[in-house]
């Protein structure tokens, strides 16, 4: 019998793709102390997180729910993303 993989995008593999895709060096331990404020206050756009949405995707080979591109926050994205993983949806 085969597990299941359980994918996670953890918060050092958001900031490597934040500073990856769009450029924004975050500090894996700042993103962690202050993932409830807005990505923008890390100087992350839309066009920037539809960046890592669209690497995640390619990754996984899964397609992110339609919201991953509109989360405000780190752990707004993040929960939902890992959920999604999870599940497969």
């Amino acid at each position: 019998m085969t597990d299941q993989l359980d994918y996670q995008v953890t918060v050092e593999e958001l900031s490597a793709l934040m500073k990856r895709t769009a450029g924004v060096h975050v500090d894996p331990i700042t993103l962690r102390q202050q993932a409830d404020d807005g990505f923008d206050a890390f100087g992350l756009d839309s066009l920037g997180l539809l960046g890592i949405v669209a690497e995640l995707e390619k990754r996984y080979g899964l397609g992110l729910p339609e919201q991953a591109e509109r989360c405000k926050t780190p752990a707004d994205f993040l929960a939902l993303v890992n959920g999604a993983l999870k599940t497969g949806v």
